[in-house]
């Protein structure tokens, strides 16, 4: 019973650590998503600043279709990528986003070049049978997404330029309200009509309109540069803040599972303990009526 009793508070100590660790886990999860989603609201100004000298260049660039203003190659593979997580707990978040961009590039024609952030995502694409073009880390931090950002943008340029791209479209989990997320994609390029209609129809906060200077093409070629690197940005901290968001929920049905567990391994310690306690008793109990019967 004594050894029964030992192994029961050894799992209970041992429970309470985990508990704690899961708890810490929790709070670091929960400390990540604020400052991913803090990262993709500080964008908000900033995208609409670039829209605003968007608006002005193709205010001025005529009749020119979308894909002449953003100079979008025509030919070439359907260029992909593809933000996954480096990190477990995080239950179907990879799954996920995995199957629902192997369903949408199936359904593209042409041959598909597939970038991944993150290894996990790597792995399971191929299992989807697809091809993998290259791989990048998944940030820590929200400091560490820029550099990211460039590394993909210079490779998009590269392979624009070799005609070697002619779409390019990112995906990403993206979270959701009333849930921890849900898969999207967006195409980056070629810019398409309903953008830029969007874009066409803003209104200048004055009555001043202004013009771009040093001539319109550099300008814009420009702009349309800082509105990947925004789209590109707000998919990898929205998808960072969909993993959190998952390590959080997977954090909690852990913590959950294991006052569960805390709770019946202590009602059973307790009742062995209890059991043992009137067994010595009832032992003292009898020896003294064996010394009282023997006097």
């Amino acid at each position: 019973m004594s050894d029964t009793l030992q192994s029961l508070r050894r799992k209970i100590n041992g429970a309470g650590d985990l508990k704690s660790v899961v708890r810490t886990m929790k709070v670091l999860a929960a400390s990540n998503i604020l400052q991913y989603e803090k990262a993709v609201i500080s964008l908000a100004e900033y995208y609409r600043t670039v829209e605003l000298g968007l608006f002005v260049c193709f205010q001025g660039a005529g009749e020119l279709s979308v894909n002449e203003k953003a100079g979008s190659n025509q030919t070439g593979r359907t260029g992909a990528i593809v933000f996954g997580s480096d990190q477990g707990l995080v239950g179907q978040f990879n799954d996920v986003l995995a199957g629902f961009t192997s369903r949408i590039l199936e359904n593209l024609p042409g041959e598909k070049r597939i970038w991944t952030i993150g290894e996990r995502m790597q792995t399971r694409l191929e299992d989807n049978g697809l091809s993998i073009a290259g791989l990048y880390s998944v940030p820590n931090s929200v400091n560490t997404i820029t550099p990211l950002i460039g590394q993909i943008l210079l490779e998009s340029d590269i392979q624009q330029e070799k005609g070697e791209i002619s779409q390019l479209y990112i995906f990403h989990n993206r979270p959701k309200p009333g849930a921890i997320y849900e898969p999207l994609v967006q195409r980056l390029l070629p810019l398409d009509e309903k953008w830029y209609s969007t874009v066409a129809q803003l209104k200048w906060p004055t009555n001043n309109i202004p013009e771009a200077i040093n001539g319109l093409a550099p300008t814009l070629h420009g702009l349309i540069r800082q509105y990947l690197f925004i789209s590109l940005f707000r998919a990898c901290a929205e998808s960072l803040a969909s993993e959190n968001a998952s390590r959080l929920a997977a954090m909690q049905r852990a913590e959950k599972n294991i006052e569960e567990l805390l709770e019946d391994l202590n009602r059973v310690f307790h009742r062995l303990r209890q059991s043992t306690i009137d067994e010595e008793l009832f032992d003292v109990i009898s020896g003294s009526e064996a010394l009282a019967k023997g006097n």
